[in-house]
């Protein structure tokens, strides 16, 4: 078995190599939601979206006639580890944009819903968030209760979501809603595309420990969506959602082991500048063992991306794959951030407006975000389900 990149494969990394060189700021520090959707980010994040949309980039792997280029599983996840490491901003359109919501128009969706929404998105145009959470559905994503109600032409709903990323700045909402409250849990439940500028949505922002604004409350008082706008058939839509969910899962694997691998590199530069008591940080046995142990682990993460998304590429299930990816790489990720705190003891703590902060505070901040790794698209527990279930083949607990 040959684990080399084709010449095709490299050629491409070094191009988005450039493209980065060329577009980012000296020192760019980014690769967390929380700062591409910031009020001083956001315009930098619109800038650098529209020029990869203007080569193709945001939709690569996307069919060409729905505006992709038909690339391979495997350039995209280079793509991904590349400006997932680097901090490109703004590569899903939102949260959700390029990665689930428009595969799943193009199996789901109607001839109209793709010819409004699939170019926008692959223009750079149409930015998206995920209604999914609310405060009494989170993991459990089948006791949702927004409702939404058949009046005439469209739908009529009513209910909050919690945790929306980036509703702030989203043009388009990807809506879970309770359509038959008479149903059983895991039925009733549609997929509805709503207009985030539609009447009667309040969205109240929530501050994360990073201080910024990434998570929202979405209210919706009797808003209207046409139901030209309902995705599929009506309370079909907890299979659809589980398919985006396939989607989602797909991306976080390489980001957090990108992440990761660009925290570790940054936390060998310092250890090996850094002095105490005279001696190098990097002399230290038990540090050295650290990081190497570190660097391993953050080898494997990458292999284990590249296999969910080779299995992808030939036209496999990897739903328990996928899940091994995500649930790796984000334990990875708050494993790196803790030992670059403990690598920087007290000094950690310092903010990035701290002349003394080590990093310019980014270890701080990466390990401050470092808990909703293992939330977002699925928590651990959901992950090691699955993986027991799908994988294994283990009875549900």
């Amino acid at each position: 078995m040959d684990f080399k990149f084709t010449e095709q494969e490299e050629a491409f990394r070094h191009e988005i190599r450039e493209f980065i060189t060329k577009e980012l700021p000296s020192g760019w520090r980014g690769g967390l939601v929380e700062d591409e959707y910031s009020d001083e980010v956001w315009p930098f994040t619109q800038a650098i979206v529209r020029k990869l949309a203007a080569r193709g980039w945001l939709t690569l792997a996307w069919p060409k006639e729905h505006g992709g280029q038909g690339r391979s599983t495997i350039e995209q996840l280079i793509y991904q580890e590349e400006t997932s490491y680097h901090g490109v901003p703004g590569t899903d359109m939102g949260v959700g944009g390029v990665s689930w919501v428009g595969p799943c128009l193009m199996l789901f969706g109607s001839e109209q819903q793709k010819r409004e929404h699939l170019p926008r998105i692959a223009a750079g145009e149409s930015f998206w968030c995920t209604g999914y959470s609310e405060p009494d559905a989170g993991s459990d994503l089948a006791s949702v209760r927004c409702r939404a109600i058949a009046s005439g032409d469209d739908y009529i709903i009513s209910g909050q979501k919690v945790w929306t990323s980036a509703a702030h700045v989203a043009g388009w909402c990807w809506l879970a809603a309770r359509t038959d409250p008479d149903a059983s849990r895991h039925r009733g439940i549609s997929l509805l595309l709503v207009d985030m500028k539609s009447k009667g949505i309040t969205i109240r922002p929530l501050i994360d420990l990073i201080g910024v604004c990434a998570f929202n409350e979405v209210f919706f008082d009797e808003v209207r969506t046409p139901k030209t706008n309902l995705v599929g058939e009506e309370n079909q839509g907890w299979s659809y959602i589980m398919a985006a969910l396939n989607f989602e899962r797909g991306w976080p694997g390489i980001r957090f082991a990108a992440l990761a691998k660009r925290i570790l590199e940054d936390l060998v530069v310092y250890a090996m500048e850094t002095k105490h008591q005279g001696y190098s940080l990097a002399g230290e046995s038990a540090l050295r063992h650290k990081l190497a142990e570190m660097a391993i682990e953050i080898e494997a993460g990458r292999l284990i991306a590249y296999r969910a998304a080779w299995l992808q590429g030939k036209g496999l299930v990897s739903e328990s794959e996928a899940s091994m990816s995500k649930l790796f790489s984000s334990e990875l990720f708050q494993r790196v951030t803790d030992l670059g705190m403990q690598i920087l003891g007290a000094y950690g703590q310092l903010s990035s407006d701290s002349k003394w902060a080590p990093l310019k505070g980014w270890i701080l901040r990466t390990y401050l975000y470092s808990p909703s790794v293992t939330l977002v698209s699925g928590t651990s527990e959901i992950m090691r389900n699955i993986i027991a279930m799908r994988g294994l083949g283990l009875p549900r607990g």
